[in-house]
């Protein structure tokens, strides 16, 4: 007669394949909470002490830093299934950044603790979350090259083109939320006359139909056959931007 398998590790191979990502980031318990956020309510502010890290269940996420003179500048807009605050994973102690609701968000927040312990005994979750860490490096990389290569006006179709998630493998959003144009010059590094310009001058090239309601942007990118592709798009406006200056 074989050998029964002791119980405990038949014990410990259940849990391991009953284990779900999804799961864990849905449910509180164990070091798990879940808290709802109105638009523009601070998640936590620059300087609040790190200690935990945050998922977004709903909703948009607003991300800020603030210099010692005073100025703003937005250095992310994350959507769902997005996490934040991991630099307390890192040994942050204070927090670098603001974070604040850019829409209604629902948002699980989950101890540093709690998040150490699963990324060492769940590899699936482990795989989930560097992946996602894997992402957001990539994503900082390019916002860098941005920021020191490109001009303002290729700067302000890439973030637009991000904000519409188009070119990923997600669908593409057919209006993205209101974003002021405060927010999209902070996010660029210029002025909200430059931005107001340059949106309009995308219009007119028809790379997205524009409506603004209260000061904000909502973004419509075209439909069908003839839409260009991401680079096609910024070309198209860098090309632009470019015979605009010959002529002048």
């Amino acid at each position: 007669m074989p050998d029964r398998p002791a119980r405990g590790a038949t014990s410990l191979k259940r849990t391991f394949k009953a284990f779900d990502p999804k799961d864990f980031l849905a449910k509180v318990g164990g070091g798990r909470s879940i808290a709802h956020y109105t638009k523009n309510h601070k998640i936590y502010a620059q300087g609040d002490d790190a200690d935990a890290v945050f998922y977004i269940q709903k909703g948009e996420v607003k991300v800020t830093v603030v210099s010692e003179q005073g100025r703003e500048a937005v250095i992310a807009i994350l959507v769902k299934d997005g996490f934040f605050g991991e630099g307390c994973l890192a040994g942050q102690k204070k927090r670098m950044s603001t974070a604040m609701a850019h829409t209604d968000c629902e948002i699980m927040r989950i101890e540093r603790l709690a998040l150490v312990a699963v990324l060492r005994d769940q590899p699936a979750f482990a795989d989930l979350f560097v992946a996602h860490l894997l992402t957001r490096t990539i994503r900082v990389e390019e916002d860098l090259v941005d920021q020191l290569f490109n001009s303002s006006e290729k700067r302000l179709a890439r973030t637009l083109l991000l904000l519409a998630n188009f070119g990923k493998e997600g669908k593409p959003e057919t209006i993205i939320t209101k974003v002021s144009q405060e927010t999209l010059a902070e996010m660029i590094g210029t002025t909200r006359s430059r931005v107001s310009f340059f949106m309009n001058k995308f219009r007119k090239l028809g790379l997205h139909q524009l409506q603004r309601q209260a000061g904000s942007a909502l973004l419509a990118p075209q439909r069908g056959a003839d839409r260009p592709s991401p680079d096609q798009e910024e070309s198209a406006v860098a090309d632009e931007v470019g015979l605009a200056r010959s002529r002048s």
